[in-house]
């Protein structure tokens, strides 16, 4: 099972404590996390093992998206920031399309991302 993870900048600090609820199922070998490039710096200083792509801005969230269209992805989790601007706001929306194109589940905020995470995990 593959997750994609993103968060903005303000939204990072989040990211790396939603995962460690998870930690001990996120350490299992049929779990793999791909993430943006700076996110992913987070988690893996965190101690999770995160293949890391571009940043979004440059082309991070278009690497996802790619794999959502692929249908490569279990589940997307991308903690936005609807309080700050964005300039690669462009590239969100196109995501959040292909994800709904191509029913990808998406969360962008740690209470529905906590709930998917549950259902797909236990599987």
């Amino acid at each position: 099972m593959k997750i994609a993870l993103i968060a903005h900048d303000g939204k990072k600090a989040d990211m790396v404590h939603f995962l460690s609820g998870f930690k001990d199922r996120l350490h299992k070998d049929d779990i793999e996390l791909v993430a943006t490039g700076t996110t992913g710096s987070h988690i893996e200083k965190a101690g999770f093992k995160v293949k890391k792509l571009l940043s979004g801005p440059i082309g991070g969230d278009a690497q996802i998206a790619a794999m959502a269209a692929q249908k490569e992805l279990a589940m997307v989790i991308f903690f936005r920031d609807p309080l700050d601007k964005h300039p690669h706001e462009p590239d969100v929306q196109m995501l959040m399309r292909i994800c709904d194109v191509h029913n990808i589940p998406l969360a962008t905020n740690p209470a529905s991302a906590e709930l998917m995470f549950k259902a797909l995990t236990q599987a």
